[in-house]
């Protein structure tokens, strides 16, 4: 019997602290060759595109992938939860909410590891749904006071910060240009579909960390070359997978601006493996494409809790 979660289910049941904490013995496992990923791919129709992420963490008794395509009529997701033991259909669950809150996890755990531990300023560009769990993300590991927040529609950043402002009980301030959102920042977000740098990296404040999270696209770059050349530590969730889709590394290096040699997998910094920082003064950056693992290990969490829980509906298939 399959269990079958909708968004409702995954709402109720998923915390953005479980969800770090998830990601975080799932990327330990990924450093010990104890868990798998395979780099997305896609099928590109002329109506929409089909993406697939496959992952396995044994240490969770799981495999699985997430499909999601991507059309003009929407965006749907669902993850679908294999047992690591004998192969049989845990779960379909819904994934829109959980792709969101694994995004914001993941920048977190980025966040806890590169980012200074008196960081208590975000600045954050973009204010749509990816935005949300980014900022509620960085505050669940560093003390947040503050967040300076830009986007190029006015009435949704300011509806963005009252809301956030709600939620995490901190000072969200919309502004009026991406510059007054990245000269303060110990924490940078970008949260953008743009399809080129929203900000100059000469606006960065010593010792920032940058999350950026917008594009998994070759051809599309929120980052600019002189962000890239002032980072002390470039690090991703998979840099084989964005040797193939992140434009912000590729563009540069097609251009022969830009090399690898300082670009490392978040696994090797949650391992300890790397240096991050030699001053309080370097810049680091997380460039968050979205990986499997992290959809398979956090449908994982999702599934046990509902199973204690009793949560969702099940159906007999593939039994």
């Amino acid at each position: 019997m399959a269990l079958v979660l909708c968004e409702k289910d995954v709402h109720s049941l998923l915390s953005m602290r479980n969800t770090i904490d998830v990601l975080e013995q799932s990327f330990t496992a990924l450093a010990d060759g104890r868990a798998a990923n395979n780099p997305r791919s896609r099928i590109i129709t002329e109506q929409g595109i089909l993406h697939v992420l496959t992952a396995a963490v044994p240490g969770l008794h799981v495999l699985g992938l997430k499909a999601y395509t991507t059309f003009r009529e929407g965006v749907r997701y669902v993850v679908l939860l294999f047992s690591a033991q004998d192969g049989q259909l845990l779960a379909i669950i819904e994934a829109d909410w959980l792709g969101s809150i694994r995004t914001g996890g993941t920048s977190a755990l980025a966040t806890k590891y590169l980012a200074r531990s008196e960081a208590t300023t975000v600045g954050l560009i973009g204010a749509g749904h990816q935005a949300v769990t980014q900022l509620m993300g960085v505050c669940e590991v560093r003390s947040i006071r503050s967040a300076y927040v830009y986007s190029r529609k006015e009435r949704e950043r300011e509806l963005f910060c009252a809301e956030m402002k709600k939620m995490l009980g901190i000072e969200v301030t919309p502004v009026a240009t991406p510059h007054e959102a990245v000269e303060a920042a110990d924490i940078l977000i970008t949260a953008t579909t743009s399809s080129d740098p929203v900000f100059y990296g000469e606006w960065l404040k010593p010792g920032c960390h940058i999350n950026a999270i917008g594009s998994n696209w070759d051809t599309k770059r929120e980052l600019d070359l002189a962000t890239l050349k002032r980072c002390y530590i470039i690090v991703t969730d998979s840099r084989e997978q964005a040797e193939m889709e992140a434009g912000d590394l590729l563009i540069p290096t097609n251009q022969g601006l830009f090399e690898w040699d300082n670009v490392y997998d978040l696994a090797e910094v949650v391992a300890g493996s790397v240096p991050v920082r030699q001053s309080n003064e370097d810049i680091t950056l997380y460039k968050g494409l979205g990986i499997g693992l992290e959809d398979v290990a956090v449908a994982a969490h999702v599934y046990n809790l509902a199973q204690q829980q009793q949560l969702g509906e099940k159906l007999d298939i593939l039994s």
